[in-house]
């Protein structure tokens, strides 16, 4: 069993920054990626940004530029900096590990943290 915790969720103005972070403990074996995703009310969760073992980024269109993902591998630690914020922002952001595990990969994900762009 794989556990994630997020924080650095809250309420911020258009424009401001917010900096999450997922810090990953368990059974954890051999990583494949991890990242973050996001869901607003009434919207599919959807790809916000993600790290492979090998370090190779992946952000959402809507996201490039603006959000960071970066992660700390002695703290297994996974931080998403989140700049110019729109209220198009407004979601419950979940932390994901997927991991190779029984021979197959395994899906993990945290409880949400809530990010709301306000003025």
């Amino acid at each position: 069993q794989v556990h994630l915790v997020e924080s650095g969720g809250g309420l911020v103005q258009p424009g401001g920054s917010l900096r999450l972070s997922c810090a990953a403990s368990g059974s954890i074996f051999a990583i494949n990626q991890m990242g973050w995703y996001r869901q607003a009310p009434g919207k599919q969760r959807e790809l916000v940004a993600r790290i492979d073992n090998n370090g190779f980024r992946n952000y959402a269109a809507s996201v490039r530029g603006r959000f960071t993902a970066s992660r700390d591998n002695a703290k297994k630690t996974v931080y998403l900096q989140m700049d110019s914020l729109r209220s198009e922002d407004t979601a419950v952001y979940y932390c994901n590990l997927n991991q190779r595990q029984d021979g197959g990969p395994y899906d993990y994900w945290g409880q949400g943290t809530q990010v709301t762009v306000s003025s």
